[in-house]
C-alpha cells in the first residue's frame, strides 16, 4: 500500500470520525460538514474546486441537489407545522388522544400514528413537521421528556416502515425493486420477522426510559423555539378535536388517495393524467397536499385569520435550517462516494472472503455510514454490488429484503441528515437526543436484521 493511499483511508476515516465527534460536541452542523468534507477532499487528493462546488453541493448526492429537490417539502411542512400548532389544532387532537389514551401512552400514540404514516406512503420529513406540534402537547400532558418524544417518532417513521415491512412504499424498497426486477413484497416473511423485532425492541427500550425518567424526576421541558406552547391560552379556547382532524386528513388523503384508486383501477389508471402525476411526484405531490392543510386551517380557525400570512411567512423560515442542515451532511456524502478509497472498498467487501449473506450486510452497513443515508447507500450498493452478490447465488428476493434492511441501520449515525432534520426541527442537540435515537434506529435495527440474516442462511 503506497503512502498517498494510507492518507487516503485516514482521511476518510479521519472525516466520519471527525463529523461525527463534531456533532456530538453540538458544533453547528453545516460547519461540521464543511470542515469534514475538506478534509476528506485534502486527504484523498481531490480537486479542491470539483469537490467544494461539485461532489458537495451540486453533485448527485450534493448538498444543493438535496436542498433543491427537498425545499418545497421542508417549506410546506413547516408552514403547515406552524399553523397546526400556532391553531392550536395539534393541542386539540393530543388532549383528545390523551383522554381515550391515557397520558403515559404518548410514546405508544407517537410510534403507531408515525407508523401509520410512513407505511401510507407518507415521507419522513413530512411526518416530523406534522407530529412534532401535535407531540408537543402530549409531551406537556404526560410530562415526558422531548428526547424520547424524538426516539418514538425515529421508531415509528424511520425504521421497519421504511426497510423492514413488505409492501412499503418507500423509496428504499422502490430502489430495490427496481433495481432487482421483485415487487415490493418481496422477501415478506424475513421482513415481517425484522419489522416485528424492531418495534417490539424499541417500544420495549422506551418504556423502559420512560419509566427510568420518572423515577428521576426528569420530565418534558419546552425548548426557545417551541412557539404554541409559549402562546398556550388554555384548553377552553381550542377548537374541537373533530374540527382540528380535518386538515391532517386531508393531507393524508390527498397523499394517499391516488395510490389507493391506482390500486383499485390498475393499468386503466395510467390514462388518468391526475393520477399519473400524483404517483409520479414523491415531493410535489405531498407538498400540495401540504399548502391543502396549511390553507383549510386558515379557513377553520379564526384566530389564524387575521395573521395568516405572516404565521405561513414565519413556517417557511423554520423550514430553513432544518433543510440546509440536512443537505450538509448529503454533501459529506457526496464528497466521500468520489474517493479512490470508497471505490477499493466497494471491490474489497466483494472479494473478502466472507459468507455472502454476512459480506452484504457489512458492504452496505459501511456505505450506509459513511454517506449517513439509507436510500444513498442502498442506491450506490445496488448500482455497484448487488450483481455480484447475486451471482454469489443469493436470491433476488432475500437480497431485496435484507439489504434494504441493512441499509437502515448504520445510516442513523449522527451524521444522517434524517436524524439532523428532527434534532433541529425539535430543537434538541446531539448530546441531549442522539442516544436514545440511536439506540432505536442503530442498535435495535441491526440485532433485527442479523437475526433475519441467520435465519435466512440456516433455511436457505
Amino acid at each position: 500500500m503506497s503512502f498517498e493511499t494510507l492518507i487516503g483511508y485516514l482521511g476518510l476515516l479521519g472525516g466520519l470520525v471527525l463529523l461525527i465527534w463534531l456533532a456530538l460536541r453540538g458544533i453547528n452542523i453545516i460547519l461540521a460538514a464543511l470542515l469534514s468534507s475538506a478534509l476528506v477532499i485534502l486527504t484523498n487528493g481531490l480537486p479542491i474546486a470539483a469537490g467544494l462546488s461539485e461532489y458537495f453541493a451540486f453533485g448527485g448526492l450534493g448538498a444543493f441537489t438535496f436542498a433543491g429537490k427537498f425545499f418545497l417539502l421542508f417549506a410546506t411542512g413547516a408552514m403547515f407545522g406552524r399553523v397546526m400548532g400556532e391553531s392550536h389544532a395539534a393541542s386539540s387532537i393530543a388532549l383528545a388522544l390523551v383522554r381515550q389514551l391515557g397520558a403515559q401512552r404518548v410514546l405508544w400514540i407517537t410510534v403507531l400514528a408515525s407508523t401509520l404514516l410512513t407505511y401510507g406512503g407518507v415521507v419522513v420529513f413530512v411526518v416530523i413537521f406534522a407530529m412534532y406540534p401535535l407531540g408537543l402537547k402530549l409531551l406537556q400532558k404526560a410530562d415526558v421528556p422531548k428526547r424520547l418524544f424524538c426516539a418514538a417518532l425515529a421508531l415509528g417513521s424511520g425504521t421497519y416502515t421504511l426497510t423492514a415491512l413488505p409492501g412499503t412504499p418507500s423509496i428504499h424498497n422502490v430502489i430495490s425493486s427496481v433495481s432487482l426486477g421483485t415487487d415490493l413484497f418481496a422477501g415478506a416473511w424475513l421482513g415481517i420477522l425484522g419489522g416485528s423485532l424492531m418495534f417490539a425492541l424499541g417500544m420495549w427500550y422506551l418504556e423502559r426510559e420512560r419509566s427510568l425518567a420518572a423515577a428521576r424526576g426528569e420530565g418534558f421541558e419546552p425548548g426557545p423555539g417551541d412557539h404554541s406552547l409559549a402562546s398556550d391560552p388554555g384548553e377552553d379556547s381550542y377548537p374541537s378535536w373533530p374540527l382540528a382532524l380535518l386538515p391532517p386528513v386531508l393531507v393524508l388523503a390527498t397523499i394517499l388517495l391516488p395510490r389507493l384508486v391506482t390500486i383499485v383501477l390498475g393499468e386503466s389508471a395510467q390514462d388518468i393524467d391526475l393520477l399519473a402525476f400524483a404517483n409520479s411526484q414523491p415531493v410535489v405531490w405531498p407538498s400540495l397536499a401540504l399548502v391543502g392543510g396549511t390553507l383549510l386551517c386558515v379557513v377553520l380557525f379564526p384566530t389564524l385569520r387575521s395573521r395568516a400570512l405572516h404565521c405561513i411567512g414565519e413556517g417557511t423560515q423554520d423550514s430553513i435550517m432544518p433543510l440546509i442542515n440536512t443537505a450538509a451532511v448529503i454533501g459529506f456524502g457526496g464528497v466521500v462516494t468520489h474517493t479512490e478509497g470508497f471505490q477499493q472498498f466497494v471491490q474489497l467487501m466483494l472479494e473478502a472472503p466472507l459468507p455472502p449473506l454476512l459480506s452484504m450486510f457489512t458492504s452496505i452497513s459501511m456505505i450506509s455510514a459513511i454517506t449517513g443515508s439509507a436510500s444513498g447507500g442502498l442506491q450506490i450498493f445496488m448500482t455497484t454490488m448487488a450483481q455480484g452478490y447475486l451471482d454469489m447465488g443469493i436470491a433476488p428476493g432475500t437480497l431485496h429484503r435484507l439489504a434494504t434492511m441493512a441499509a437502515g441501520g448504520f445510516d442513523s449515525l449522527p451524521h444522517c441528515g434524517a436524524v439532523v432534520a428532527m434534532l433541529t426541527i425539535t430543537g434538541l442537540s446531539h448530546k441531549q437526543a442522539y442516544r436514545d435515537v440511536g439506540m432505536v434506529t442503530v442498535v435495535i435495527p441491526v440485532l433485527a436484521t442479523l437475526v433475519c440474516i441467520g435465519l435466512a442462511a440456516v433455511l436457505g
